[in-house]
């Protein structure tokens, strides 16, 4: 990047806030993916469910002046501008905004922890068309790098860990993050940065004994995916003789639809069937320290602060490298 960065871009997976926003918010979501029109239905029976409305939003919205409050404090000093990629504020229109504001040099800070096609690659992608569609102007924009092992992620989650163990001291620990089709896993180091997560957070906590399953698979049953699956693990632990479960969803940053309906809905429901006690860990949400290492990555890349990370796999790279987080190959039914 050349010239001095003057705004910090939050960008976010977007939802809808109406139940008349959930299907064009779906079908934005599912555009070009070899996904049913029947699965997205069901999908969009989860949102209904809820009365339309997905909590990102407003998460969004209460941290954008939190990062504004916290980069006066400590700098650098940046107005803070938001945009999604699936639903509104879309992240063209933030540009552009950005643009007419005479923005020049954005930082980006996406919502997102982990290196994967959908949830790494597929942002610096949305950068790039939010840009071509402003055209002339565009500010140029950079993206921070990933943060599944800094301390303003790991200690939030550790709390929350921590929290929900002292209601359920002898539970079994479960992680959770969203399934992805195992060629997008293969092109990148989501596996490996989930685990090491969740063995930070662990010996923090104490334990030995966890494990990482998924949930929220949406392809073809033709297309592997990445599991086990979070209903075939309580199944498990259950034949197994465990009757208490925490479960802490690690693999996502706010209480979003997928954590409420799948974990909140239908694994409580599942362990209420199989007489099971759950209790499921917050996720960082706002926490402060979250807030608080968001300016801190911001700094980082002006060269006002150091890296910092927990665990033995380092401060991630600032640019992917061309060969990593392909995007799935494309199965057919």
């Amino acid at each position: 990047m050349s010239g001095k960065v003057d705004a910090l871009l939050l960008i976010a997976f977007g939802g809808p806030e109406q139940p008349a926003d959930v299907l064009p918010f779906l079908e934005n979501v599912l555009r070009g993916r070899n996904v049913p029109r029947e699965r997205m239905l069901e999908v969009a029976e989860h949102y209904y469910h809820f009365g339309g409305v997905s909590p990102i939003n407003g998460q969004m919205r209460e941290l954008v002046p939190l990062v504004e409050a916290e980069l006066r404090e400590h700098g650098p000093r940046l107005p803070v501008y938001w945009g999604n990629r699936n639903w509104h504020p879309m992240l063209a229109d933030t540009v552009r905004k950005m643009r007419d504001d005479g923005v020049k040099h954005a930082l980006a800070f996406v919502m997102s922890a982990y290196s994967s096609y959908s949830g790494c690659r597929q942002y610096l992608d949305d950068i790039a068309r939010a840009r071509e569609a402003v055209g002339p102007g565009a500010p140029e924009i950079e993206k921070l790098r990933l943060f599944f092992n800094h301390p303003g992620f790991i200690e939030p989650m550790t709390e929350h860990v921590r929290n929900a163990l002292r209601q359920l001291p002898s539970a079994a620990l479960v992680y959770t993050a969203h399934s992805v089709p195992l060629s997008m896993a293969a092109s990148s180091r989501y596996e490996v940065q989930l685990q090491e997560a969740c063995r930070l957070v662990s010996e923090r906590v104490g334990r030995d004994e966890w494990r990482l399953v998924y949930q929220s698979r949406s392809g073809p049953p033709s297309q592997p995916w990445l599991g086990p699956d979070i209903g075939d693990c309580l199944r498990e632990l259950h034949a197994g003789g465990v009757r208490e479960v925490v479960i802490a969803p690690v693999g996502f940053i706010s209480d979003h639809m997928e954590v409420l309906y799948d974990l909140d809905t239908e694994a409580r429901g599942l362990c209420e069937e199989l007489g099971m006690t759950l209790v499921r860990a917050a996720t960082v949400g706002n926490h402060p320290a979250f807030v608080s290492m968001i300016a801190e990555l911001a700094r980082e890349r002006v060269g006002e602060a150091a890296p910092r990370w927990l665990g033995s796999l380092g401060a991630s790279a600032d640019v992917c490298q061309p060969d990593c987080c392909a995007p799935p190959k494309t199965v057919r039914k």
